[in-house]
């Protein structure tokens, strides 16, 4: 399991969750160490650009939808670097707001 898993089991009780994640891969749009606040996903329609938590291959990220195809979604870095596809079932949750 890991850094997100208490999240994502409070969004899939339909939780909206505040966390300050660390890193500098989604640098421009998120900063190191700065308040987030994400919401359960629910049936809402995804869009290119929307900053998702979801899992990859195991891995947890707060991460952009960087394409989509059908039921699939490309998860990617700010810096590049793409994450892989995944579906929907790997998404938890969707980021509306940043504050310091």
């Amino acid at each position: 399991m890991g850094w997100a898993r208490h999240h994502i089991a409070r969004l899939q009780q339909g939780e909206t969750v505040s966390f300050r994640p660390r890193g500098h891969s989604m640098s421009g749009k998120i900063e190191s160490g700065q308040l987030c606040t994400v919401t359960p996903l629910g049936t809402a329609a995804l869009a290119v650009g929307d900053i998702v938590l979801c899992r990859v291959r195991g891995a947890e990220y707060l991460h952009l939808v960087k394409a989509i195809r059908g039921e699939r979604y490309q998860i990617g870095n700010n810096r590049g670097r793409i994450n892989g596809w995944i579906g929907r079932n790997s998404i938890f949750g969707r980021l509306v707001s940043v504050a310091d």
